[in-house]
């Protein structure tokens, strides 16, 4: 049973792109199965940065004053169409801020470039914050995740 979430650009992803971009470090995909072949969901990983410009004031006066700031990027999450309705995206979620948190790789933030409004409004709830006014790319202060873990 092949992968099908219903957004093509992602199922064409994770068909043809995603064992590229793990190959070439691009980016690292993880799978969800249920211990069969067939995946219920996937999220990849990413490095990024962000301009330090682009933080909120009251954030961006704590920094040190380097032009941009490191964050994890979280590239593109999918759970396959047959499986919604399961909370799934939250375990792929959470699963992905819990890689981040363990990683050896020092970043400020988690960083997500939503693909619509239904994806915005799904970060969101999990308290992103827009970078930009009305913008689809969105972050949450490592230090705020960790404080979901603690």
């Amino acid at each position: 049973m092949a992968f099908e979430c219903g957004v093509e650009p992602l199922d064409r992803y994770f068909r043809t792109q995603a064992g590229q971009d793990a190959r070439k470090r691009v980016a690292s995909c993880f799978v969800l199965t249920d211990g069969g072949a067939s995946p219920l969901g996937f999220y990849t990983l990413a490095a990024t940065s962000i301009a330090l410009a682009e933080l909120p004031h009251t954030l961006a006066r704590r920094l040190p004053r380097y032009p941009s700031m490191p964050a994890t990027l979280l590239g593109r999450l999918a759970v396959d169409r047959r499986y919604r309705g399961r909370r799934l995206g939250e375990l792929l979620l959470f699963d992905a801020f819990s890689r981040a948190l363990r990683s050896e790789v020092a970043t400020y933030a988690f960083v997500v470039d939503a693909k619509d409004d239904a994806a915005a409004s799904f970060y969101t709830a999990y308290r992103f914050i827009p970078l930009t006014e009305g913008g689809r790319r969105l972050f949450l202060p490592m230090a705020e995740i960790a404080k979901l873990f603690a």
